[in-house]
């Protein structure tokens, strides 16, 4: 069974972004595995919390986060 475990900043992504993004990786291991392994695919979201995440050696925060890829953009 694929197991695909996605780790994110708290509060980045709300519920429905976190569907769409189970959806589209599950697809996207469709695409690879065949349809057969659609029911056995699993898609976790976890959130991690605000200031435990790190960047380049250093904590980042969920506001810091979405102003680099506001930056990005």
């Amino acid at each position: 069974m694929p197991l695909v475990q996605i780790k994110g900043i708290a509060s980045y992504l709300n519920t429905v972004q976190k569907q769409d993004l189970i959806k589209r990786i599950t697809d996207a291991v469709i695409a690879v595995e065949g349809e057969g392994a659609r029911p056995v695919t699993w898609v976790i979201v976890e959130d991690v919390p605000s200031g435990t995440w790190g960047v380049g050696g250093q904590p980042i925060t969920t506001e810091a986060f979405k102003q680099l890829v506001a930056q990005s953009s």
